[in-house]
């Protein structure tokens, strides 16, 4: 992992799309919210017309719950998901199950979470199937109750919408309940070229934790629930775990705007265009070498050590040696332009030389 100041230019970082600020629409919407008095806990227009919007989206009504953080939506999707002797099935490189430091087993109040085997960080069909059947009714063992899916994975890969409906329709066979996790839901629905209500609760999704701020919001996710009998469970766990916030209007504003004139698909959409730029760029330049045509705005490649070297003395930040030697992680995000990922490029050419 790179060390690198508390303020990188966005030019120069590739570490998370975490590093990104906020998309402009969205900062003047935290901006009205600000402005006069509403009634507090979500009784306000601005959750109204969030909540509306999500509907749209979806195509559908939706159980909505605005939540601070990805990994407050990961737990509390998955603790209304499951009891506490249950597992969580996931693949073994989710982020559920290597990144948020035992959150889902937190907020589950015990459940065991189970990392399966799949190439490109996607849950194998057959692996599942195996898991998803193994001791059940075993009172000696906890219960395999809830698939989770992340799309886009930790990888950058992205599930087609067949995949999902092979993997929930296993999932629903063995009597289990399915979760995807969306931190980058944006980035997986315009590569698909599909709808929102395609990639979930039409492929068989129960529960959806709908990612804003990697796309440009601030403090702003959500739990999307298509399943009108949880609605109850979880307004409870919302407000026990802290995430039912007084002044909502300050993130319900931000996903009003970023839905608002398909702002989410365009930050998304430039995003992974950034990535393609720079994997296309990559390939040309000798002794690189992708690990997999970037899919989202995820991109892993390998780079000689010199060039690493290189690029962080030139101030670029960016993971390396994290998942082994020579394997670099470079995440593109809505603020990158076409500029910044020349440059970069450039910067390769230059240390590969």
């Amino acid at each position: 992992m790179s060390t690198t100041p508390a303020t990188t230019p966005s030019g120069l970082s590739f570490i998370s799309d975490n590093m990104a600020g906020a998309s402009p629409q969205i900062a003047q919407a935290v901006a009205d919210a600000a402005l006069g008095q509403v009634l507090p806990y979500g009784n306000d227009p601005f959750t109204e017309r969030a909540r509306t919007r999500l509907a749209e989206v979806f195509e559908r009504e939706v159980d909505v719950f605005p939540v601070t953080t990805g990994s407050a939506a990961n737990g509390l999707a998955l603790a209304a998901l499951t009891p506490p002797w249950g597992s969580v099935l996931a693949h073994r490189d989710s982020h559920i199950h290597h990144d948020e430091c035992g959150a889902p087993e937190f907020f589950t109040g015990g459940a065991k979470l189970v990392g399966l085997d799949g190439d490109d960080s996607k849950l194998d069909p057959t692996a599942l199937r195996a898991a998803a059947g193994r001791r059940a009714g075993d009172v000696h063992s906890v219960q395999p109750s809830v698939m989770s899916i992340s799309q886009a994975t930790e990888s950058g890969s992205v599930y087609s919408v067949a995949e999902i409906r092979e993997l929930t329709a296993v999932a629903k066979d063995a009597g289990l309940r399915t979760h995807m996790d969306g931190a980058r839901f944006a980035n997986a629905l315009v590569h698909l070229d599909t709808t929102p209500a395609e990639m979930t609760w039409k492929a068989g999704i129960d529960v959806l934790s709908f990612g804003a701020t990697k796309n440009g919001a601030m403090t702003a996710d959500a739990i999307v629930s298509f399943d009108p009998a949880l609605s109850t469970e979880l307004a409870f766990r919302t407000k026990r775990a802290g995430q039912l916030t007084s002044k909502m209007r300050f993130q319900t504003a931000q996903l009003d705007a970023y839905l608002t004139d398909d702002l989410w698909l365009d930050n998304a959409r430039q995003a992974n265009a950034m990535a393609t730029r720079l994997g296309d760029g990559l390939k040309a330049i000798p002794d690189t070498g992708l690990l997999a045509v970037p899919q989202a705005n995820i991109l892993f490649c390998r780079l000689p050590q010199h060039v690493t070297d290189g690029l962080l003395a030139e101030g670029y930040a960016f993971y390396h040696d994290r998942w082994e030697p020579g394997v670099v992680r470079f995440v593109t995000a809505f603020s990158h332009s076409a500029e910044d990922i020349d440059q970069l490029l450039d910067a390769v050419r230059r240390h590969s030389a």
